[in-house]
């Protein structure tokens, strides 16, 4: 149960996507690399060497339609049909555009225009998105493998433009879209290098050491170069989910030993292992096994496997760890699902930065921190508290965007917007956003999110937003609509109606309070019966409360 410093991982060094692919092509040709559900309870597996060839196939077939030096949209679910787009579009020269299929026709039509897109490889399901848009080649999920087909006839024929093409891993392969919370999408250029210097040192600070179950978005950062290309690097077999309907049925065929998930999917599945308890009339019992077991632990000895076999069997079986990023993710979820025998190690990045720039290790990490910088970058705390990162890993740009660009890279150094601090050990504690502080009038800067986190340990409260108004610091709260009044904790309170409700937070409030010093202290609760208006990502969107 090592928790201290120790040498770094060596895996093989790429220096670009296609370096990848060739490499895995060339080393392990005949093992899977992902599994994907294809109707009738069939599962579809592609090995390598497949998936190399169907790749120089569909680069072909583009090339032979003149689509060379473009910029190529991908929209769709995800599929494997979405990453052979994707890797057959950036390793022919062309540049990829993946687009958040659940973003309206009027964006999406924006965003591509933006862009500078000329050709678009779009899934049947999200066809309507592109319908009636001339100016764009639009190609057919669907018909992929007739593309490859043609591609592959080519090759045959001796064309060979595309698999011998050499690439710069200087230019700009892919622009990805940010998904702000306060402010319009920019369009991030991401070069070969930059992904692949983070694909390098993100693996030199976490190992895997199993299959995966790929659950994110491929249109993200997080999703794509994460979840799939670092996961493809390592050697082991990815299952694609298409539809987060059939994620409990993905987690029994995946039989993931690592997955890589946003703080929702943590909530989710621990808010549905403790109702499954509940139902079962085992939730108390589950309670001491684990206090029980965190004894045990502390002496050397590990129970968890055994005592907790029906949380491990609900996750598919083999679970080990969760790898947490995209947002903040409370303490109280990394030390409950740690008692059950998964790590959860929480990591930190951008877009900007292709996009891993933090992360906890498998065996020395800090609950409460976002871990150790990446080997290849430089992290450094600005005098005002913001992050500063510099490294091969940071974007080229914004796409078309001079003025925003210059906002954020100065001399070298990419200015994250977060403010955050760093430990003695190197460890990268977040703190909140440059532009969410909140200015009082004596002058006081106070962080919302961490006054947000301290109302997110308390099981009662779902959702949250701190913000000033009219010289208050007000808590928004969006309750558990699922948690159990009769059970509240505080002696005196009445139970049964909306008013108890009203009181339950406004306790919460005087405890939270009496921990922080006045300025920074709760002025106003405020309850609301609906959600927050949340970005694609599932971000609360801050400026629309």
């Amino acid at each position: 149960m090592r928790n201290s410093p120790y040498p770094l991982y060596e895996l093989p060094f790429i220096r670009d996507l296609k370096d990848m692919l060739a490499q895995k092509e060339s080393q392990m040709p005949e093992s899977v690399a992902f599994t994907y559900a294809k109707g009738h309870g069939h599962i579809e597996e592609k090995i390598y060497h497949a998936f190399f060839c169907e790749v120089n196939a569909l680069g072909t077939w583009m090339h032979y339609q003149g689509i060379k030096g473009k910029h190529v949209a991908i929209i769709g679910e995800n599929s494997y049909e979405w990453l052979l787009a994707f890797f057959a579009i950036i390793n022919g020269g062309n540049v990829a555009v993946p687009i958040d299929k659940e973003l309206p026709k009027e964006e999406v039509t924006f965003l591509l225009q933006k862009a500078d897109v000329t050709a678009v490889f779009c899934s049947k399901a999200y066809r309507e998105l592109v319908e009636d848009l001339e100016q764009f080649s639009v190609f057919s999920m669907s018909d992929m493998a007739d593309y490859i087909e043609e591609g592959q006839q080519h090759i045959a024929h001796g064309n060979m433009a595309y698999v011998n093409y050499e690439i710069d891993r200087k230019r700009m392969c892919c622009i990805m879209f940010t998904s702000g919370t306060s402010g319009a999408s920019k369009g991030v250029m991401l070069s070969h290098e930059s992904i692949a210097e983070d694909i390098n040192g993100s693996c030199r600070l976490f190992v895997l050491k199993g299959n995966t179950i790929a659950l994110l978005p491929f249109h993200h950062a997080f999703g794509l170069v994460v979840g799939v290309f670092m996961v493809f690097h390592y050697g082991y077999t990815i299952y694609i989910n298409k539809s987060l309907k059939n994620v409990q049925k993905g987690l029994q065929i995946a039989k993931p030993q690592t997955m890589f998930l946003v703080p929702l999917f943590v909530e989710t599945f621990h808010r549905q292992i403790w109702e499954s308890a509940k139902k079962d009339g085992r939730d108390k019992v589950l309670r001491r096994m684990m206090k029980f077991s965190d004894i045990l632990l502390r002496i050397g000895i590990d129970i968890r496997e055994k005592c907790f076999a029906s949380v491990h069997k609900a996750l598919g079986g083999e679970l080990q760890y969760i790898i947490s990023g995209g947002a903040g993710i409370g303490t109280q979820y990394i030390q409950e699902f740690r008692s059950w025998g998964v790590e959860i190690l929480n990591g930190y990045g951008t877009t900007e930065c292709s996009p891993c720039a933090a992360v906890n290790r498998n065996f020395y990490h800090k609950d409460g921190t976002v871990g150790l910088p990446v080997p290849n970058a430089k992290v450094k705390i600005a005098e005002d508290g913001e992050v500063l990162i510099q490294g091969s890993i940071v974007m080229l740009g914004y796409y078309k965007d001079a003025e925003a660009t210059a906002e954020v890279l100065k001399d070298g150094w990419y200015a994250t917007g977060d403010l955050g601090m760093l430990d003695e050990d190197g460890f990268l504690t977040l703190t909140g956003r440059k532009k969410n502080l909140i200015i009082l009038s004596n002058g006081e800067n106070v962080s919302p999110e961490e006054l947000e986190a301290d109302f997110l340990k308390d099981e009662a409260v779902q959702e949250v937003l701190v913000y000033e108004k009219e010289g208050m610091i007000v808590a928004e709260i969006y309750p558990r609509n699922d948690f159990p009044w009769n059970d509240i904790p505080w002696e005196g309170l009445q139970k049964g109606n909306c008013a108890d409700k009203e009181e339950y937070f406004h306790n919460l409030q005087k405890q939270i309070n009496r921990n922080r010093p006045l300025y920074k202290q709760i002025g106003k609760v405020l309850l609301r019966d609906t959600e927050f208006a949340k970005n694609t990502s599932k971000k609360i969107i801050r400026y629309q409360k």
